[in-house]
């Protein structure tokens, strides 16, 4: 061999190693995900029905996806406090967040936000929806939708109802209900759905268009009575309560839902990764019973459908928020 050849032949090996070294940062950039646990953000404290779905879907998560997802319990400010956190957060598929109806219902209701709720997350896919049920204190003497309606007109002070605080779903509920059936009905808001309902069962209250999960142990043990479901089906639990829509009011349909998010920016990739892993967790027989018990319906489905329904609830509660007058500054 000449020393043409050989030179030649080193050359060649010196630009193939080079262009190896040079690929190794390339990919080092873009590893397997996840390679650590992965932090799911819950905008309420544990408990609620926003905690429990969460904890529940987690678990199969991080089955599904190799690595332990972690509830982070960050209340606060109807959700924001965390919804934040997760704004602000690395798009790197490590930080999630659990979310919700009151999102939607936050964009219109507060005056001031430290989050987008449209540019600030890409929604990975809806975790399931809980239907909300009108539940009155025993002593009132009304048993169905047209009774509660004709109590409230009758009443010099209408009937008073109770929410977990100004612009909850809870409330809103309500006030779409007040506003389609021209019912003389008194908000009173609380610091949450558990002294709303003590109150309610004590009697300073009267109603409530409480979450189901939290109303179905006092309607069972006949403290509480249920006169409507708010879902458009009625719930297999709660086979004799009617729905509003067939109690006169046609289409209404109101329940609080659930979805996971990432930070804006974060990788496609990673962001089917975790619809894929979340809809195989909502598949499972296990996941499917729990959520029957708490009177959720699973929701699989895609990115865009998730997008597209939260795009939907936001201009839907920006209108009924306006009309109800509700602002939080």
């Amino acid at each position: 061999m000449t020393f043409r050849s050989v030179r030649t032949l080193l050359l060649a090996a010196a630009i193939s190693g080079s262009q190896l070294v040079a690929a190794q940062p390339a990919h080092a950039q873009a590893p397997a995900w996840p390679t650590k646990p992965v932090r799911l953000v819950v905008g309420y404290a544990a408990g609620g029905a926003t905690d429990v779905l969460a904890r529940l879907v987690a678990v199969k998560l991080g089955e599904n996806l190799g690595q332990p997802v972690v509830i982070d319990n960050r209340a606060g400010a109807n959700s924001n406090v965390g919804a934040e956190v997760v704004a602000k957060s690395p798009p790197d598929g490590y930080t999630l967040y659990v979310y919700t109806i009151a999102n939607t219902i936050n964009a219109t209701l507060y005056e001031k936000l430290g989050y987008d709720p449209v540019k600030d997350f890409e929604l990975a896919g809806m975790i399931a929806k809980i239907p909300n049920v009108l539940v009155v204190n025993p002593k009132l003497p009304v048993n169905t939708v047209a009774e509660y309606i004709r109590f409230a007109k009758s009443s010099p002070n209408g009937v008073t109802f109770a929410s977990s605080g100004a612009g909850s779903s809870i409330h809103l509920s309500g006030e779409i209900f007040r506003m389609r059936s021209g019912s003389n009905m008194l908000h009173v808001p609380y610091r949450g759905s558990a002294p709303a309902v003590t109150d309610l069962l004590g009697g300073q209250v009267q109603s409530m268009f409480d979450n189901t999960p939290s109303a179905m142990p006092h309607i069972k043990a006949g403290r509480l009575r249920a006169i409507a479901i708010t879902s458009a089906q009625r719930s297999s639990l709660l086979p004799d309560v009617p729905t509003v829509a067939e109690s006169g009011f046609p289409g209404f349909d109101v329940q609080s839902w659930f979805a996971i998010a990432a930070p804006a920016g974060t990788p496609r990739p990673i962001v089917d990764k975790i619809n894929a892993a979340l809809n195989k967790a909502l598949a499972t027989p296990d996941v499917r019973q729990r959520m029957q018990e708490l009177v959720a319906t699973p929701e699989p489905g895609t990115p865009e459908q998730c997008r597209a329904f939260a795009l939907s609830e936001i201009k839907r509660w920006h209108d009924v928020v306006q009309e109800s007058g509700a602002r939080v500054n």
